[in-house]
């Protein structure tokens, strides 16, 4: 007969109660964010160091998100810093993308998780570089698709609802990924070290 074995989870209550605390922090200066957010965009675009991030981050993205766009069957074209929706309408939809959609705060978040997550010696250095490698990839590839939703909720239901989505859907999407990230790399990917 065939024995079931079945692996043992190996979690981090660490990583949980910091995502936790995110949450909460988040939740709770909800309305602050938004107007901070505002502010420090302002600032940084009038700072030279915004010119790499407008120059090079900012158009790849923007042509990522008109990849998805172009998947889904919109006629779309990009500049380097506007997706273009339906271009041979008499009005076509411009959206705007800046640095601050980019999603800086998911990569401070996955940041500050992984730095809790990955602390100590008690998983292999190979899998905690596959947790790393995984986790960046997947907060990149959320924060494409996040733009994506924006981009297609301003385009059929106006610029208040996207703002709404941009402004707090967007945060507890990106809370939700680092949830679903950490259990499936406590679960699968993280290896203990094996004391000999």
């Amino acid at each position: 007969m065939n024995k079931i074995q079945f692996r043992t989870i190996s979690v981090s209550k660490d990583t949980f109660v910091t995502l936790f605390l995110i949450l909460v922090l988040v939740l709770i200066f909800m309305p602050f964010l938004a107007t901070f957010n505002d502010l420090l965009t302002r600032a940084v675009i009038n700072l030279k160091g915004y010119s790499f991030i407008r120059d090079y981050i900012v158009p790849t993205e923007v042509r990522m998100v008109a990849v998805v766009l172009a998947g889904l069957g919109f006629d779309v074209a990009v500049t380097s810093e506007y997706v273009v929706l339906g271009q041979t309408q008499e009005q076509p939809f411009i959206a705007q993308i800046v640095w601050n959609c980019i999603g800086w705060q998911s990569i401070l978040f996955f940041g500050i998780t992984a730095f809790i997550g990955l602390q100590g010696d008690r998983y292999t250095n190979l899998s905690k570089l596959k947790a790393l490698v995984i986790g960046a990839l997947g907060t990149f590839l959320v924060n494409i698709l996040r733009i994506v939703v924006v981009v297609l909720v301003a385009f059929y239901f106006g610029q208040y609802p996207a703002i709404i989505i941009h402004d707090y859907g967007s945060i507890l999407a990106v809370i939700a990924w680092l949830f679903g990230f950490w259990w499936f790399t406590y679960a699968f990917v993280l290896e203990e070290r094996h004391v000999g």
